[in-house]
C-alpha cells in the first residue's frame, strides 16, 4: 500500500521532499503553506514533477480538521528552524494522529533546548498514537556518522566537530537566523546577546521556551544521548562572520556590505561526567564565489580518527535523509521520539 503524505511548507526543500516522495511512491494528498501568491498552484507543478491534481492550501485553515479528512500517513514540515516556530503544525499533527517529521533544527533533539514545548507535542502525539520526530543532514552527518566512527575506536576523551553551509540555500528564515545582513551592532544586540548570560538565566530561558539554540547544542544533546554520556554543563557562543567585500545575496533580496554579517559561527562545548567532551561548530553564512560546504569530524583518544567531507550536497542530502526516514517513523512507537532511538538511518528503497 502507497504511503500517503502531506507537504507543509512549499519552499526550497520541499521541491526535493515532494519529488524524492514521488519516486519512492508516496502519493501527495495535500499541501500547505502561507505565500498567498501559491495558493491554488498545482503542487506538482510547483515541484516540477507535472499535475498531480494537488492543490497548494493555506496553512491558516483548520489543519487538524484538514488532516484528519485527508488521512495521510505522515506530514511533512519543512519551514522554519525553531520548535516554537514550527509548533503549530506539529501540534497540529499530534493531535490529528498523523506522524511528521521536519527538517526543523531545534526538533532534532530538542529535550535540552524547549523541554515544555517537547513534552506537550510528546504528550499529545501518544495521546493521538502517532510519532513526531526532526531530522535532515544532522541526522547522519552529525550524528550516524559519528556513532559509525565511535565503533572502531578503543577509547574516547574529545569529539570534534565542524560543519560549514550556505544560508542561500535554505530560506530566508534561516538566513535570518545566522544574522546574514546585520550590522555588528545589530548582530550583537540580536544574535550574540542571547549567549552573553549566566547559567542560571539560560536554564530559565530554556524552561520558559525563549531560548534560541544553534543547530548543535541539540547534536550535542543527541550525541550524548546516543552515547549514553551524562553532560554536566553546555555553552555556546555566537560570533558573525564577514567577508572584505560586498555579497549579493539572493535570499535576502540585498547585497551585504563589507564590515556587515554574512553570517555566524556558533560554537558548543558539553562537559560530561564521563569525562568526554563533545565540541561542535556550525559555520552558516552568504558564501563568496570560492567557499564551499564541509562537514569535518574527529575523534580524539586511541586512535585519533578524522573524516573529512569535501562539499556534500546538504540540501538535497537533508530531504533525502528526511524521506528515507519515513519507514522508521511509521514504525516507531508513539510520541515524540528522536532520531537517535530510531536506529542508523538506512536508504529506503523504492515502493513502487
Amino acid at each position: 500500500m502507497s504511503i500517503k503524505f502531506v507537504q507543509y511548507g512549499c519552499g526550497k526543500m520541499a521541491k526535493y521532499t515532494i519529488r524524492y516522495c514521488l519516486s519512492k511512491g508516496y502519493k501527495c494528498v495535500g499541501a500547505f503553506d502561507i505565500d498567498e501568491s501559491k495558493f491554488g498552484t498545482d503542487v506538482g507543478e510547483f515541484a516540477n514533477v507535472g499535475k498531480l491534481g494537488v492543490k497548494i492550501e493555506s496553512a491558516k485553515c483548520d489543519m487538524v480538521a484538514r488532516l484528519k479528512k485527508l488521512a495521510p500517513d505522515v506530514a511533512i514540515v519543512t519551514t522554519m528552524s525553531l520548535l516554537s516556530d514550527c509548533a503549530e503544525p506539529l501540534l497540529a499533527c499530534a493531535e490529528a494522529g498523523v506522524n511528521a517529521i521536519t527538517t526543523c533544527e531545534e526538533a532534532f533533539y530538542p529535550q535540552n533546548s524547549n523541554p515544555n514545548l517537547f513534552a506537550q507535542i510528546d504528550k499529545l502525539a501518544k495521546e493521538n498514537d502517532c510519532t513526531i520526530t526532526g531530522a535532515g543532514y544532522q541526522d547522519v552527518f552529525w550524528g550516524n556518522l559519528i556513532v559509525t566512527l565511535a565503533g572502531a575506536t578503543h577509547e574516547i576523551t574529545k569529539i570534534q566537530g565542524s560543519s560549514s553551509y550556505n544560508v542561500e540555500d535554505y530560506g530566508i528564515a534561516l538566513a535570518r537566523a545566522h544574522g546574514a545582513g546585520l550590522t555588528p551592532e545589530e548582530f550583537e544586540a540580536q544574535v550574540a546577546s542571547a549567549d552573553n548570560i549566566s547559567e542560571n538565566e539560560r536554564q530559565k530561558s530554556i524552561q520558559a521556551g525563549k531560548f534560541a539554540p544553534s543547530y548543535m547544542w541539540n547534536v550535542n544533546g543527541w550525541l550524548a544521548s546516543k552515547f549514553n554520556l551524562h553532560i554536566t554543563s553546555q555553552t555556546q557562543k555566537c560570533v558573525p562572520l564577514f567577508h572584505d567585500t560586498d555579497l549579493k545575496s539572493s535570499t535576502l533580496n540585498m547585497t551585504i556590505p563589507a564590515g556587515c554579517a554574512t553570517g555566524m559561527s556558533a560554537v558548543v562545548t558539553s562537559q560530561t561526567k564521563e569525562g568526554i567532551v563533545i565540541e561542535t561548530q556550525c559555520i552558516g553564512k552568504v558564501y563568496a564565489p570560492d567557499e564551499c560546504d564541509k562537514n569535518e569530524w574527529t575523534i580524539y583518544g586511541e586512535p585519533d580518527t578524522t573524516v573529512t567531507i569535501s562539499r556534500p550536497q546538504t540540501v538535497e542530502l537533508t530531504c533525502a535523509t528526511i524521506v528515507n526516514r519515513i519507514p522508521d517513523l511509521i514504525s516507531a512507537p508513539a510520541g515524540y521520539v528522536t532520531t537517535e532511538n530510531f536506529g542508523i538511518a538506512k536508504y529506503s528503497e523504492d515502493q513502487k
